[in-house]
C-alpha cells in the first residue's frame, strides 16, 4: 500500500516537473510541453490503475491552484479552456497505455511500450483533446484536427521515447511493473 502511494506520487511529481522543460505556446492556446509524455511513462511504468491515480493526483493539485501545467497554468479555469480536453484525457490516456502495456509486458521491448504509449497517449488523448477544443473554441471537430495536427509529430517522439524510458526502468527495476 505505501509503495503504490509513493510511486503514485512519485509520477505525480514527475509529470509535474516535466512541466517545468520550456514549452511553446501556439496561436491555438495549446502548449507544446513535455508533460504528456510523463502521462504516458505513468501508464507504461505503473500500470493502468495506478498510472491514471498519478494522473488524477497532478490534476487535484491543479484545481487547487498549485501551478503544475507547462507555463505554470493553474487553478479550475484550466479546465474551461483550450487544454480542457487533454487534461480530461490524461488520467484515460494513462489508464489506456498502462492497460495495453500490461497486456503486452512480454512482447518486443522498446516497441510494445511504444506502441502502447502511441495508442494510449497520442489516439485516445487526441480523441478527448480535438473534442474538448472543438467545444471550447466553437470549431467542428474537423477544424479542430488540423489546428492539433501540428502537435502530433512531437507526441510520436513522445511514443517513442516513452518506449525507450520504459524498457530502460524496467530493466534495472522490473518490479515496478507489478502492481
Amino acid at each position: 500500500m505505501e509503495r503504490n502511494i509513493t510511486l503514485i506520487a512519485l509520477f505525480a511529481a514527475l509529470i509535474a516537473a516535466l512541466g517545468l522543460v520550456p514549452s511553446f505556446m501556439l496561436a491555438s492556446g495549446v502548449p507544446i510541453s513535455a508533460q504528456s509524455m510523463g502521462v504516458m511513462l505513468a501508464g507504461t511504468i505503473l500500470g493502468a490503475r495506478r498510472g491514471a491515480l498519478a494522473v488524477l493526483l497532478v490534476l487535484f493539485l491543479v484545481a487547487l491552484g498549485l501551478p503544475l501545467l507547462a507555463g505554470g497554468r493553474a487553478g479550475l479555469g484550466v479546465f474551461a479552456g483550450p487544454t480542457m480536453g487533454f487534461l480530461v484525457g490524461w488520467p484515460v490516456a494513462a489508464f489506456v497505455t498502462g492497460w495495453l502495456a500490461g497486456r503486452w509486458r512480454d512482447g518486443t521491448p522498446v516497441v510494445m511500450p511504444a506502441i502502447a504509449a502511441f495508442i494510449g497517449g497520442v489516439i485516445v488523448l487526441y480523441a478527448f483533446g480535438i473534442g474538448g477544443f472543438a467545444i471550447i473554441a466553437d470549431k467542428t471537430l474537423l477544424q479542430s484536427a488540423a489546428v492539433m495536427g501540428v502537435y502530433v509529430p512531437g507526441d510520436i517522439v513522445k511514443a517513442v521515447l516513452t518506449g525507450f524510458i520504459t524498457e530502460g526502468v524496467l530493466r534495472a527495476r522490473p518490479g515496478l511493473a507489478r502492481g
